[in-house]
């Protein structure tokens, strides 16, 4: 039969030229986006070496490619590291509902977040405390106009901004990769699983998060407004108003927790719908009630009630964590393999680190924009303000906050020195005898070249030996968390605590700390938005790119706003192209390098019966096995990849190295005993080829580690895989 292969790229894509080794190639299917290649006829060979016709699949620019899409996903981030972490619970199904609710009700409050940084800065910095000081106005023409509408007006005039930041997010949450030609069946309970067609296509849901999220940011607007109108004014339709809106964000809460909200049902849209139009009908009253003339009224201090609004988002976030842990550890004792990433907590400590950038860009902006507002004078314990100067100064829980990334940065840094040299003797006695066994010439090169490849070994087990340091480390900084927040809520910051424990002597040490941290959060933020915009140009940035392809991978269930799921189109279409190939009996070496080799698994599972019979599986570098298997337990497991080998009848080599960080070995050793089909299935290959200089060459061979290209051992698999193409038993 005739023989194609498809090569589908990791997350590094260097074009598809690099990816079939050919000078000059062109699209024969798809769009700039996402598209097939071959070797263009007459400008090389168009076969591989077994005779099988080449072709790839570039799918890189799904998830990046150009610098607005690329900064939108900087911007993103952390709703995207919210939407991925209900991927990583232990239980699927009815049994993890009680986790992924949890989950959504804290992608909601990063939305909640979201808008509260807003209004922080049109509301409580500009409208509020700088319309109050003419020192805060002086010749600046933007926001002089400010100083001679009442108060209660301004806020109505400086709520435009969020609401125009409110419609963006909902905006950005409408984009899809997924085709009209795509959709797929009403789900049943198989849903659950990836080899369900209905698994890549969340649409429904996604229309249901985004009603709510939008009410949620609405709602979150209309509190932070009548917290501050409704007490001053004192009158019945102020208190009711914010009743209304305490009642509408109750409503959404019970929608988020509800597990109909992830099944296909008329009542539920028609639910999130009324959620919508109900918040932006209370909105239009906020903004209404907002806009009525008042008796003369002086703004002083900070916007009232934002303080505690914001402190109390902070204490109810990790309240919501702490329950996400435990709910997440009674999950994990039942299971029968408990051996997962971060003992089984990468959700809650994902969603902190999401939280964690929410507030890194939230303190970025406000403590930017204040220094900004109040040239210089930000007040403190420890530096009262000059004669006349405004006192801008953001909410106390941010003040906690960049005490707190002070801290996690000296955390970092110190355990980014220690964690290498932990029984690091004993880990490169090891790797040595690795070497010693795989290159019988070891004792014939110099000992720099022996420890060379010893320390590419160890460096790429490394990260084998993080996860319980870093689940003590988030157990730790939690309840660390937990009380800055509690203190945060009574209106006190770090450097007045630490005045009335210890006087100036304490207190100076305390606020240097605190306004380093702002400062680093400040460059951080600023960072991650340069990053954005040269990621997609620097082959050097290639941290960014990878970040964003392997996070959006999974489809959007818990968080609306995320950047969109690529995999949605990818899968529909590589399915497509396999069956179009294969439609006149011809075969299929799928092959998949790093992530590229997760879409194949996947898109074989996929494939219909007649299909698969033609079709061989060549994964090399693949994070199945070690990553995603721990890291995603409940979607990739030993019975999926069992079931991605049975449908194949078990043709399927997979290739893997000793120095690659990332990947390696699908399945356990000898999962079910030497006769076992999974045991055939991992190969490792020697990296380096060899220790000594070849003859033909100048140096010795490089460590390749995680990156593949196509080699002798490459290429053998696949001949043996067109081989078994070829047999009509597999």
């Amino acid at each position: 039969m005739g023989i194609t292969e498809i090569r589908v790229h990791g997350v590094a894509d260097r074009g598809p030229e690099a990816i079939l080794d050919r000078p000059i190639v062109v699209r024969v299917a798809g769009d700039d986006n996402a598209g097939f290649y071959r070797p263009r006829p007459g400008y090389g060979d168009a076969t591989d070496r077994g005779g099988a016709t080449l072709e790839a699949y570039r799918w890189s620019r799904l998830a990046g490619g150009t610098a607005t899409r690329t900064f939108s996903l900087v911007l993103l981030l952390p709703f995207m590291l919210s939407n991925i972490a209900v991927w990583m619970l232990p239980v699927p199904g009815r049994g993890g509902a009680a986790a992924r609710a949890l989950c959504r009700l804290l992608a909601a409050t990063m939305t909640a977040m979201y808008v509260l940084s807003t209004v922080g800065v049109s509301l409580d910095l500009i409208a509020w405390q700088c319309a109050a000081y003419p020192r805060c106005m002086d010749g600046r023409r933007e926001i002089s106009w400010l100083g001679g509408v009442p108060p209660g007006q301004r806020l109505a005039l400086l709520a435009v901004p969020p609401i125009i930041a409110i419609v963006v997010i909902w905006r950005l949450g409408a984009r899809t990769w997924q085709l009209p030609e795509d959709g797929a069946p009403v789900p049943g309970v198989g849903a659950d699983r990836l080899d369900s067609p209905a698994f890549w296509d969340t649409r429904s849901l996604l229309r249901r998060l985004r009603s709510v999220h939008v009410a949620v940011a609405l709602g979150t607007l209309d509190v932070a407004l009548l917290l501050a109108l409704a007490p001053h004014d004192a009158a019945l339709p102020g208190w009711l108003l914010l009743a209304a809106d305490v009642v509408l964000l109750a409503g959404a809460v019970v929608l988020l927790c509800r597990p109909a909200i992830e099944r296909r049902g008329e009542q539920e849209h028609v639910s999130a719908r009324g959620v919508r139009w109900a918040a932006i009908a209370l909105t239009a009253l906020t903004l209404g009630y907002a806009l009525a003339p008042r008796p003369p009224w002086s703004a002083e201090g900070t916007l009232p009630g934002y303080g505690v609004l914001v402190a109390g988002l902070f204490a109810g976030q990790l309240v919501l964590l702490a329950v996400l842990g435990l709910v997440v550890g009674v999950q994990r004792r039942h299971l029968p393999r408990p051996r997962f990433l971060l003992s089984g907590l990468g959700a809650p400590v994902l969603i902190s680190v999401a939280i964690g950038l929410g507030v890194a860009y939230s303190s970025g902006l406000t403590y930017g924009l204040a220094e900004y507002l109040d040239r210089g004078s930000s007040p403190t314990p420890a530096r009262p303000l000059p004669p006349g100067a405004p006192p801008l100064s953001p909410p106390v829980a941010y003040r906690w906050v960049t005490l707190g990334f002070s801290l996690a940065v000296l955390v970092v840094v110190v355990t980014a020195l220690l964690v290498p040299r932990i029984q690091r003797a004993r880990r490169r006695r090891a790797a040595e005898e690795l070497v010693r066994r795989d290159y019988p010439e070891s004792s014939q090169v110099p000992p720099e070249r022996v420890r060379a490849v010893r320390d590419a070994i160890v460096r790429a087990g490394l990260t084998e030996r993080l996860g319980r340091l870093l689940s003590t480390a988030y157990v730790v900084l939690v309840l660390l968390t937990l009380a800055a927040a509690g203190l945060s809520v009574t209106g006190h910051g770090p450097g007045v605590l630490a005045l009335w424990l210890g006087g100036q002597s304490l207190a100076r040490p305390v606020i240097f700390v605190t306004d380093l941290g702002a400062l680093l959060i400040g460059l951080f933020a600023l960072v991650l938005a340069v990053l954005g915009l040269v990621a997609y140009r620097s082959g050097a940035i290639r941290l960014v790119g990878v970040l964003w392809q392997l996070a959006t991978f999974w489809p959007r269930a818990a968080h609306p706003l995320a950047p969109p799921c690529y995999v949605e189109r990818a899968i529909p279409e590589l399915t497509r192209r396999i069956r179009q190939l294969t439609a006149d009996g011809n075969g299929v070496v799928l092959s998949g390098q790093s992530h590229g080799s997760v879409l194949a698994a996947v898109t074989v599972l996929q494939l219909p019966d007649d299909c698969r019979r033609r079709v061989a599986l060549l994964t090399y570098a693949t994070p199945l096995g070690n990553r995603y298997r721990r890291v995603f337990p409940a979607y990739v497991s030993d019975e999926m990849l069992g079931e991605v080998g049975n449908r194949l009848s078990w043709r399927w080599i997979n290739l893997w190295r000793y120095t690659d960080a990332m990947g390696g070995p699908v399945f356990a050793p000898f999962p079910g005993g030497p006769d076992d089909p999974a045991a055939r299935v991992d190969r490792r290959v020697r990296d380096p080829k060899g220790l000594l200089i070849p003859p033909t060459d100048t140096v010795p061979p490089p460590v390749r580690g995680h990156s593949f290209t196509p080699d002798e051992d490459f290429h053998a698999a696949v001949s043996e895989l067109i081989g078994r193409l070829d047999r009509p038993d597999g």
